[in-house]
This record gives C-alpha cells, sequence and structure tokens, in this order.
C-alpha cells in the first residue's frame, strides 16, 4: 500500500520536469524489516536533475558493498552473497536511471532488489519534497 501512495507522489510530482530549487538534497527511507535504510542525495541543477548517489545501510549503520553477504570477511554461503551483490549493483543502477532519466517512474525495478528500490523511491521522494520548498 505504502509503495503505491509513493509512486502516485512520484507521478503526480512530474519528477524531473523541471521547477525544483537548485542544490544538493538527502533523504533517508524508513528502515525495512532487517533495520536496513537507504539514503540518498540528488542534486538540482537549472531546476533539473543533474546527479545521484544512493547507498543503504545496513542496521549497525555500514553501508552496504563488496562485503554485503559475507560473514567475518568471507563468503559462506555463495549463493547468498550473490544476491546480497546483486542488491549493491541494484542501487548503482537505480541512481544511474535516474541521473539519465531525471523522472523517477522511468527507474525500473530489479527482480531480486525490490527492497532497494523500494528504499530508492522513498528516499528520493523526500529529497524532492526539499527541493520543492
Amino acid at each position: 500500500m505504502r509503495l503505491v501512495g509513493l509512486l502516485a507522489l512520484a507521478l503526480l510530482a512530474g519528477c524531473g520536469k523541471g521547477g525544483y530549487k537548485d542544490g544538493v538534497y538527502s533523504g533517508q527511507s524508513s528502515a525495512d524489516d532487517t533495520g536496513a535504510w537507504g539514503e540518498v542525495s540528488v542534486t538540482i541543477t537549472g531546476g533539473r536533475v543533474s546527479d545521484c548517489q544512493f547507498i543503504t545501510r545496513q542496521k549497525d549503520g555500514t553501508i552496504k558493498g563488496e562485503d554485503y553477504g559475507k560473514v567475518n570477511g568471507a563468503i559462506s554461503n555463495q549463493d547468498f552473497y550473490n544476491k546480497a551483490q546483486l542488491a549493491v549493483r541494484a542501487m548503482e543502477e537505480y541512481a544511474r536511471s535516474y541521473r539519465t532519466s531525471g523522472d523517477l517512474s522511468k527507474v525500473d525495478a530489479i527482480s531480486g532488489a525490490t527492497i532497494a528500490f523500494n528504499q530508492f523511491n522513498e528516499a528520493v521522494e523526500l529529497a524532492l519534497e526539499q527541493a520543492r520548498k
């Protein structure tokens, strides 16, 4: 239900169609069931999205990166590690897609990384709320 509301907001807001104040704006998603959350930084230049960076953090605050999915620095379950790294790559793709299109509704979810997708959308919407003020 919450995702539907966020997507509706994104469509109504006309993300990337101009009209935002220039600057750098940050947004943080709510935590998921494991306590992890997403953080986004959106740069607006000339009223449009010119840059976007997205990371997700584990419950302890560490960034999900190349070690995400490892246990004590080692891959103990290859399948789990592969899925975790898919989410890491998806974070980069979500930010790249948004930078390129400037339109949140044109960022497609990647199968296996829908939690990160939802966190990305929520964080971008929160950042853009600041740009609209």
